[in-house]
């Protein structure tokens, strides 16, 4: 048996899949269950690639045309080979690599401000016109939240914006910080319809130019401001912080300046809320695809990383929220709308690109829905009467919220 053949044997123990290497042989892993899939390597190259480093040259390969679905199609490929991960351990051979990269990552999500500022723009500003293919309406570009099964991807994007607003028991002309304010849909949402009085900030200048654009079409009750900054160099006092799909980016070893940052930003009777990616599994490297060409710096953090330094920042908190399959949800909805509209992507940038970006949708989907990964809500406060003594205030506040919403 060839190591290449070992590497999938090692892997898979269900689903139907059909490999052929370089040389034109062909094997099958798997029980035989569910819909067949097959691929083939066309070269000798990519195949000592993937049998080196799988994790990474799966998706190099798929990138390059090098890797060929020959049956079924991408998602279906990563979902037997994802869903297996969770059956039987990697080939282990490539353990000392995954060693390797844990201990490094330290390294690769060292960020301080002029590295952060590269790092968004490397993702953030490439043409907005990418991400209008695929993001709802309002450009949100983190995890919508699915309360009903069936809704659509705007519906569900707009109720994860009235959640978290309810969640933070938001007053009109409360002062605002949006750190990672993306193209300013939150924002919006939160001057609004609760009538805040919102700053956002980001590293990205694309994005920063198309919230201030969107600014002056705002005629909502609160007020908005935008700006291109890092969080460590806000200053001013905030009764409300929010952060979303922004604390990925920040690197392990700033944690704890972040959660002083806050602490120190933060009112005396203020709340914060943080949304972020995170890891059912305990600490472990970025997927090394993702790292290398979709979120240079980024990482996934364990709980078990975040809440002692959150105890030791001196922050409280308040309230801890799972979500579990919702982004699972929400990259397939993006998967399905960038396919619908692949042609007009390559058109804007090329085939290879538009590879990469395929595969990034589905190898995140089928992770989140196989693999040990979540999103987390973290409520944090300086005082234990910052809000009310049990959740049912947030029902309240989304009914509240729902009449006062703003058409996108």
């Amino acid at each position: 048996m060839s190591l290449f053949e070992r590497t999938f044997q090692a892997v898979i123990a269900t689903g139907h899949l059909r490999m052929t290497d370089a040389r034109g042989r062909s094997f099958v892993v798997g029980d035989g269950t569910g819909p067949p899939c097959a691929i083939r390597v066309t070269d000798t190259r990519a195949q000592l690639h993937i049998e080196l480093d799988p994790w990474l040259a799966i998706g190099e390969c798929y990138m390059d045309g090098r890797l060929i679905i020959e049956e079924g199609d991408l998602y279906l490929f990563l979902e037997i080979l994802l869903s297996n991960v969770q059956v039987l351990p990697p080939p282990r051979w490539t353990l000392l690599l995954q060693i390797f990269r844990f201990l490094r990552r330290r390294i690769d999500q060292f960020n301080p401000a002029a590295r952060a500022r590269r790092n968004a723009a490397a993702h953030y500003d490439i043409d907005t016109a990418i991400y209008r293919l695929f993001l709802d309406r309002d450009m949100q570009y983190s995890c919508a939240y699915f309360e009903t099964p069936g809704i659509g991807l705007d519906e569900a994007q707009r109720l994860k914006k009235r959640h978290i607003a309810a969640k933070l028991h938001i007053r009109p002309g409360h002062r605002v910080l949006d750190i990672g304010c993306g193209w300013g849909g939150m924002a919006f949402y939160l001057a609004g319809a609760a009538g805040a009085e919102v700053t956002g900030i980001t590293l990205s200048r694309a994005q920063l130019d198309l919230a201030r654009q969107r600014e002056q079409e705002f005629t909502g009750p609160g007020s908005t401001r935008f700006r291109l900054e890092d969080y460590r160099e806000t200053a001013g006092t905030y009764d409300r912080i929010v952060s979303v799909g922004m604390f990925e980016h920040v690197g392990i070893d700033h944690y704890p300046a972040f959660f002083r940052c806050i602490g120190d930003l933060l009112a005396d009777d203020g709340v914060a809320l943080i949304h972020s990616i995170g890891r059912f599994d305990g600490p472990a490297p970025t997927n090394a695809f993702i790292r290398k060409y979709i979120f240079p710096g980024g990482a996934l953090p364990a709980l078990s990383e975040v809440m002692p330094l959150v105890e030791s920042s001196g922050l409280k908190l308040c309230d801890v929220e799972i979500w579990r399959l919702h982004y699972a949800e929400t990259l397939k909805k993006w998967r399905q709308r960038f396919m619908a509209r692949r042609d007009e992507a390559a058109r804007l940038r090329d085939e290879r690109f538009c590879r990469m970006w395929e595969f990034y949708l589905a190898a995140s989907e089928a992770s989140f829905r196989y693999q040990d990964l979540m999103v987390f809500q973290l409520l944090l406060t300086r005082h234990q009467g910052a809000l009310p003594l049990t959740r049912d205030y947030i029902a309240a506040e989304k009914s509240r919220l729902l009449q006062r919403e703003l058409p996108v």
